[in-house]
């Protein structure tokens, strides 16, 4: 198979752990042994969310009195990619020796024109309580909403439209290599009518870009691996139950928050949509269990999976 796999910003950084290196470096050494023995078996490439560590460099970049101003979040994208796909290449290397790995820095095309710039969604850096949110976002001129019961600082998120190196990624799966890339969705840019490119104050969703990567691979599976074992159905309420078979029209069917697990369900249901092929949201530790179709919230054409008959997905023959 091959499988497209993305690693939640908040699996790498757990809710209420320090930002430190060392802490993040073992978490991304933990993930790394549930995805090892699945990147054994098949093609894989990994991507990787970076809002905890976006935010991080945020916040040192704007209290950095030595800059005239912050750095733009195309280049605080960047600096992330690098960190964390240096993290994740290194511990796939010691988990998989003699396999070859490429941490590849990605941009992610978006139109100029999206309407996401005019209406922020995508969550950043730590959380605050109410009364920190709206002090530090009358200092700094952020905009700042509720994640949960806490708030947390968001930007803008304009939908991804090509990853600009998808060949480069197709040329390292076909020659064996284990790719990790598009990290935090890529860098976002633009493309001016010269057709230079150029890149704008905003964080792609790396659900978003996933998705929208697996479809250009042909990927047989997309799955988004997170801090929680499945989508809930009226989450927060009493009635709250996990899904864990489902197909796009019955999760279309269902209200999910735009700024945390709106854009998961949109990726699966899209690529599902789009290609026929199996996507799911599931914790990180269940990376295999989703695969083999006993965890998570499995998301195929007709709920079904894995599809009984002579062949089956799983077979990496």
């Amino acid at each position: 198979m091959r499988i497209v796999i993305a690693l939640g910003g908040n699996a790498l950084l757990r809710r209420g752990q320090r930002p430190d290196a060392a802490t993040q470096l073992a978490n991304v050494r933990s993930a790394v042994r549930a995805l090892a023995p699945i990147a054994h078996r098949h093609e894989v490439v990994i991507t990787h969310g970076n809002g905890p560590q976006v935010g991080v460099l945020a916040l040192q970049s704007a209290a950095d009195q030595s800059l005239t101003r912050p750095y733009p979040f195309d280049v605080l994208g960047a600096e992330t990619q690098g960190m964390i796909g240096y993290w994740l290449l290194q511990s796939l290397q010691n988990a998989l020796p003699g396999r070859q790995i490429c941490a590849l820095l990605n941009q992610t095309l978006v139109s100029a024109t999206d309407p996401a710039f005019a209406d922020p969604t995508k969550f950043v850096g730590p959380v605050y309580t109410r009364a920190q949110a709206e002090r530090i976002a009358a200092e700094r001129d952020w905009t700042v909403r509720p994640d949960g019961d806490r708030w947390r600082r968001v930007v803008p998120s304009p939908r991804p439209q090509r990853v600009v190196e998808t060949r480069l990624i197709r040329l390292l799966l076909a020659s064996g290599a284990v790719a990790v890339c598009a990290g935090g969705g890529g860098v976002p840019v633009i493309r001016d009518e010269r057709g230079q490119l150029s890149g704008v104050e905003a964080v792609v969703d790396k659900d978003l870009t996933a998705a929208l990567l697996a479809e250009a691979l042909e990927a047989d599976a997309l799955l988004l691996l997170t801090d929680v074992p499945h989508v809930q159905s009226d989450y927060g309420t009493e009635r709250a139950a996990p899904i864990t078979h489902t197909t796009p029209a019955e999760l279309r069917g269902l209200d999910f928050p735009a700024g945390s697990m709106g854009p998961k369900v949109e990726a699966v249901c899209r690529f599902v949509e789009l290609t026929g092929d199996m996507a799911a949201i599931g914790a990180l530790e269940d990376a295999q269990a989703i695969l083999d179709g006993t965890a998570g919230t499995i998301v195929t054409p007709r709920g079904r999976y894995p599809e009984a008959g002579p062949y089956s997905p799983l077979d990496p023959t």
